[in-house]
């Protein structure tokens, strides 16, 4: 969902420096409108990060600095660059301290990064939860990102982002192995986004990591019961649910 953020963003910055003159986009110059439809027009990742700092380095305080740190984090993280995702978004929340979009980016970022024997586990687990839980405040009162979007549609967005924060929160606690948190969060998720396959299948998972084993049939078999499964999704789900049985008939025997 954060992706759609930045789609929103680079379609509307794209309409507006195309049709607008250096006046009404609010730059200095010509050559500032065009580094900054650079950005709004690159159409691969790559081209949007290298577009991002050509603007940055001609123009430091150009009014798009947020807006192009944003766009670099996410475009990173599309090349699986999460070195390059962290300094871009450490960077964008300097000159945006409000940038919930960045912020799920790294919470979701530190926790898919983050394995149980890292020396600097807590750290960065603690980082997701910071973020998550910034961003889901900053939510409360979020203003559209594009004005043609009725009251029904932006309510809808911002569920999808706040599933996306609890989503990660849960990830956090399943690697803490603190599963009844992480199925508490994931429940929270699903209440944002209700039929949400991934966060279905991270609750039928913590439920077996948690060896809660009939808990685990029950949750997969409500993964399999979705309609348009996804076919990986559904070779997960109907993993969990054998190991689950296999592991809830050894321990009755």
């Amino acid at each position: 969902m954060t992706k759609w953020i930045a789609s929103a963003l680079l379609i509307t910055g794209s309409m507006l420096a195309q049709t607008a003159d250096v006046k009404q986009l609010g730059v200095k110059s010509e050559k500032e409108g065009k580094a900054v439809n650079d950005v709004f027009s690159a159409a691969e990742p790559a081209a949007r990060v290298s577009a991002a700092d050509a603007l940055l380095s001609q123009f430091a305080n150009t009014q798009f600095k947020a807006l192009a740190l944003y766009i670099a984090t996410i475009s990173s993280e599309d090349l699986g660059n999460w070195e390059k995702t962290v300094i871009y978004g450490d960077r964008a929340l300097e000159a945006d301290p409000k940038s919930y979009g960045t912020m799920l980016v790294l919470a979701r970022g530190y926790a898919s990064h983050t394995r149980e024997f890292d020396l600097d586990k807590e750290e960065k687990l603690g980082k997701t939860d910071k973020y998550a839980k910034r961003a889901l405040e900053l939510l409360k009162n979020a203003p559209k990102i594009q004005p043609q979007l009725t009251d029904e549609q932006w309510g809808a967005q911002l569920k999808a982002f706040a599933s996306e924060a609890y989503e990660a929160m849960g990830l956090a606690a399943t690697i803490r192995k603190k599963y009844d948190d992480a199925i508490a969060n994931y429940k929270l998720a699903l209440e944002a986004t209700p039929g949400n396959q991934n966060v279905l299948t991270r609750i039928a998972q913590a439920n077996l990591d948690g060896k809660k084993y009939d808990e685990a049939v029950k949750s997969a078999d409500v993964v399999l019961a979705q309609a348009n499964l996804n076919p990986q999704v559904k070779a997960i789900a109907e993993n969990i649910k054998k190991r689950a049985a296999d592991a809830a008939k050894a321990a009755k025997n």
